[in-house]
């Protein structure tokens, strides 16, 4: 148990900590890009500066959602609250969703408006701010991945996802203004279209993730098999006649039958079952949970 608590707060505080960086970073970069976008007139960079402002909502959420899943276990939830990262990751999903019809509509109108021509050219400082944005947006892409891998975190992945559909956006922003500056106004709006499209893809993968962890989707093979030579390695168990595993928010319950020699007596083989449970957890720490059911078995003749 004080091991599954030491994960949990370590989870938590990596979180925090990263979900900081992000706040500080994306709130930095939110006035600036809108900035820019108001300044050097840049609709694009104004749009993309609204993406970047809606990420500092999402880091938020993140830090919300992970605190809450740490919880333990209580009466109303025995198995614990780590769905509530789920949650969490479902919410960015949609705050992702909403901006992307929001820049994709604002684009729409401008390219239905024959205005096109009319619009003032955008200012250097609109390039400077997108070229500032694609470097910091993919580093933070991959400071937020390396520790979201490290705790196990959908919501943290998420957020880092968050950064580099930023970053896309931003590269998609950069063609815009840049071909506005060359006399082609329209790739303005085209490029907050791709921006819209991107944010888009982002949301849906984010949410295809998190749904199915909340539908007790089995873990992949590789980890089943893994589980599955720890428990034949241990002594007296002579084979394995059922294995379930089912992801509960980052962290893993298993259910497995095992046959062992049926002449033993109930206390033997509680032992047995004991010291299968106690190795595999010991083993696998994203597991939070394993069940072990001994069943007998009869040596053929």
């Amino acid at each position: 148990m004080m091991n599954n608590c030491s994960i949990e707060e370590k989870t938590v505080k990596t979180a925090v900590q990263v979900s900081t960086v992000s706040i500080v970073a994306n709130t930095v970069l939110a006035a600036g890009k809108a900035a820019a976008g108001i300044f050097a007139h840049s609709p694009a960079m104004l749009s993309d500066g609204v993406h970047s402002a809606s990420d500092v909502f999402s880091s938020f959420i993140v830090i919300i959602g992970v605190r809450l899943s740490a919880k333990k276990s209580d009466k109303q939830h025995p198995y614990g609250h780590e769905r509530f990262e789920c949650v969490a990751a479902i919410v960015l999903a949609v705050v992702l969703i909403v901006t992307g019809c929001f820049i994709g509509a604002e684009a729409i109108s401008r390219l239905d408006s024959g205005s096109l021509d009319d619009m003032q050219e955008p200012g250097l400082a609109a390039e400077i701010a997108a070229i500032v944005s694609i470097v910091i947006k993919e580093a933070m892409f991959w400071y937020t991945r390396h520790y979201a891998k490290k705790i196990d975190s959908g919501a943290v992945m998420a957020d880092a996802w968050h950064h580099r559909s930023d970053a896309l956006s931003s590269v998609g922003a950069l063609i815009g203004i840049a071909g506005a500056r060359n006399g082609y106004p329209i790739l303005e709006p085209l490029a907050s279209l791709l921006i819209c499209v991107f944010i888009m893809k982002a949301a849906f993968d984010i949410f295809r993730d998190a749904i199915d962890k909340m539908v007790d989707r089995s873990c992949d093979a590789e980890t089943e098999e893994a589980i599955r030579a720890c428990v034949l390695a241990q002594e007296d168990v002579k084979g394995i006649d059922m294995l379930k595993t089912r992801v509960f928010g980052n962290r893993l319950y298993v259910d497995i039958e095992i046959s062992a020699d049926g002449t033993k007596t109930l206390c033997e083989g509680h032992a047995i079952a004991e010291r299968v449970h106690e190795t595999v957890e010991r083993s696998f720490p994203k597991i939070k949970h394993i069940m072990v059911h001994v069943n007998p078995y009869i040596e053929s003749e």
